[in-house]
């Protein structure tokens, strides 16, 4: 019993949206897991699902390796497994009764089967895990190793006993990161990966963790793994990592996968003096929120450090959803940190979501306003959407039919009853993209013209296309102003 297979359930071809951006990370959590449990002497291999057309895949790989365990264990690191697709979970009952047929001891670790143990115990999993998983699974297998079944001595356990669903006590979350070895990137067959960014963004991204958690308390966002607490690993040992993954794999660029990066004081400071002490120069995007970004010095840091992009949740441009949200941002926060990062050469993102409740006409027009205004380098549309474990789902949750979680990303489906039908807020996503590019357009025209023999080929392509976007906002418009009054 010291043979391990390691999967994971996103599924890159499930999710047309994702696919056609083509711009896929390694899933960052399921190797961090194989890498301790390798050093813990366990034989460990991967089964990645992240390029594959079929949950069936994974037969020749259960076939080659013959795991006493099979471990589908999610990259709680990204936002895409959080969002508990429908797509998803499929696959991953169809993997784990794969396994099941051929003798393997079933464990699963993700978000959504945090949230939903008892489903995937019905459809045959021995054991799902609640929360931080690393020293779970190692006690969990090591237990079954040396024979025993006194599992409700594991924390942050549930299983089956007999007909009676066993749901063991909350384990606490890992304090002293840098006690985990540093993930097992050699299980992951990078070629796939380099190929897909080289061919759609021109450069090759890898995904790092430099925290887990996050402090913050927005009433729709759900922490099943991590939670409220919030740890950090030092900055050598992130800059040690950084090291070896350009030495070993070239690449250009890093996502730092954190809910919130740099908020331990003074790490951002020490991270950047570290960098420069080892001569690594390298650009990288972050999450991090608006109030973390009104100091001049720390949004300089960070531009010192490489960083060339920072999404940070707007959510909205009215004051009163975000009160609602609990979100702890004001309007003046996020307009400030706009133009501080701007100041600094860092490229602001925003994520945008619509459709919270109560929110009115007004408060959308507040939001697009908004971002015509800041011109942010790209935005993100969701609409909301309620997940277990958050205060808005218990707010929403009486609404909920059968559909509880989207089939894929782009699905951008309204499960709620709420001041518009689901259909406007399809039509309102549209409509706010077409805007927004024409306002970058009509941006990028006013520099031509002020500057007209110094702009790139680019930026003259860029103006031009407010001869396109401009009539398609328009008639996006027609229809989002039928659907308003249709209703």
């Amino acid at each position: 019993m010291n043979n391990i297979l390691f999967s994971h359930s996103y599924f890159l071809r499930f999710d047309p949206k994702q696919w056609s951006i083509g711009q896929p990370y390694a899933p960052l959590g399921t190797i961090y897991a194989a890498a301790l449990m390798r050093e813990h002497g366990y034989k460990v291999s991967l089964f990645d699902t992240m390029f594959v057309k079929s949950p069936d895949e994974v037969i020749p790989a259960l076939d080659k390796h013959k795991p006493d365990f099979f471990v589908i264990y999610d990259d709680g690191f990204n936002y895409l497994t959080k969002m508990c697709l429908t797509n998803m979970r499929e696959a991953a009952f169809k993997m784990a009764k794969l396994a099941k047929a051929r003798g393997c001891k079933v464990i699963v670790s993700s978000s959504d089967s945090t949230d939903r143990y008892a489903a995937y115990l019905a459809e045959g999993v021995d054991f799902v895990i609640l929360g931080e998983a690393e020293q779970t699974l190692l006690e969990l297998t090591t237990l079954i190793k040396k024979g025993g079944d006194d599992y409700f001595d594991i924390k942050g356990l549930a299983y089956m006993n007999g007909r009676e669903i066993i749901k063991t006590p909350q384990r606490p979350v890992a304090k002293e990161l840098d006690n985990l070895p540093m993930p097992a990137w050699d299980l992951v067959d990078m070629n796939g990966y380099r190929g897909m960014w080289l061919k759609h963004a021109g450069y090759f991204s890898l995904n790092v963790v430099t925290t887990r958690g996050c402090p913050f308390k927005c009433n729709w966002c759900a922490k099943p793994i991590y939670g409220n607490r919030y740890n950090s690993h030092s900055a050598q040992y992130i800059v040690d990592e950084i090291k070896m993954l350009k030495a070993r794999y070239g690449m250009d660029h890093i996502w730092f996968c954190d809910d919130i990066f740099g908020l331990k004081p003074g790490w951002v400071q020490e991270f950047s003096k570290l960098l420069k002490q080892e001569g690594i120069s390298i650009r990288f995007k972050i999450q991090s929120r608006a109030d973390l970004l009104v100091d001049d010095e720390a949004v300089e840091a960070l531009a010192s450090a490489g960083c060339e992009n920072v999404w940070i949740g707007a959510e909205s441009g009215s004051q009163k959803v975000l009160d609602a949200m609990d979100k702890g941002i004001t309007i003046d926060q996020i307009h400030t940190s706009t133009h501080l990062m701007k100041k600094h050469g860092i490229k602001p993102s925003f994520f945008i979501q619509f459709g919270y409740p109560e929110e009115t006409r007004e408060d959308i027009t507040s939001t697009i306003d908004m971002i015509n205004e800041l011109l942010p380098f790209e935005i993100g549309i969701s609409v909301s959407y309620p997940l277990p474990g958050t205060g808005f789902y218990e707010r929403v949750k009486n609404e909920l039919k059968k559909k509880t979680n989207w089939t894929d990303s782009d699905e951008m489906a309204l499960m709620f009853k709420n001041t518009y039908p689901a259909y406007f807020y399809k039509q309102l996503h549209k409509y706010v993209h077409r805007n927004y590019h024409k306002h970058l357009a009509k941006n990028s025209m006013r520099k031509l013209l002020n500057n007209p023999f110094g702009s790139s080929a680019n930026n003259v392509k860029k103006a031009l296309s407010v001869f396109y976007y401009t009539p398609l906002t328009y008639i996006e418009k027609l229809k989002l102003d039928k659907f308003e009054k249709a209703i």
